[in-house]
């Protein structure tokens, strides 16, 4: 899993120079990768950073991974729906897509690191969870969630 800990870096130095000291940065949360997993010959993941939370594709050297110009996006299908993507490049880990889940981080829904952990846990659940999946749970082992029923960004938000 290098290029995920090239990704850490890249965000990491983006935390400490271009993004220092706004106001958006949620001032209990650091730059994390969480739940990385192989996807379709990718890495697919969330990353937590101070200002946002993005669910994250990694190529893994997969020849036919696009590098996203700022104004181009992909769509990519999951079991719980489609999902727009766009790109980024840095230079510790080369072009990866994101698809942002909420930006800024609210410090009312996600209160520290434990939580946004939690979030990008739920996130990566729901994601590959069909709609009827978590439709066909009975309500009362149904557990609580921020995300309940299918995943979308406008929902979640």
């Amino acid at each position: 899993m290098p290029s995920i800990a090239r990704l850490e870096a890249a965000f990491g130095r983006i935390a400490a120079t271009r993004m220092a000291g706004l106001p958006i940065n949620h001032p209990r949360l650091t730059v994390e990768a969480c739940g990385f997993r192989q996807w379709q010959g990718k890495w697919l993941g969330v990353l937590i950073a101070p200002w946002a939370v993005n669910l994250v594709l990694l190529p893994d050297g997969d020849p036919d991974f696009l590098a996203l110009a700022a104004d181009r996006r992909e769509t990519w299908r999951f079991p719980s729906g489609e999902y727009d993507f766009m790109g980024g490049d840095e230079a510790e880990c080369g072009a990866f897509q994101f698809c942002s889940l909420m930006s800024p981080v609210a410090a009312d829904v996600v209160a520290d690191q434990a939580a946004a952990r939690a979030l990008a846990q739920e996130v990566l659940t729901q994601l590959f969870a069909a709609p009827a999946e978590a439709a066909a749970q009975p309500a009362e082992t149904a557990r609580p969630s921020l995300l309940s029923g299918p995943l979308s960004r406008r929902g979640f938000l």
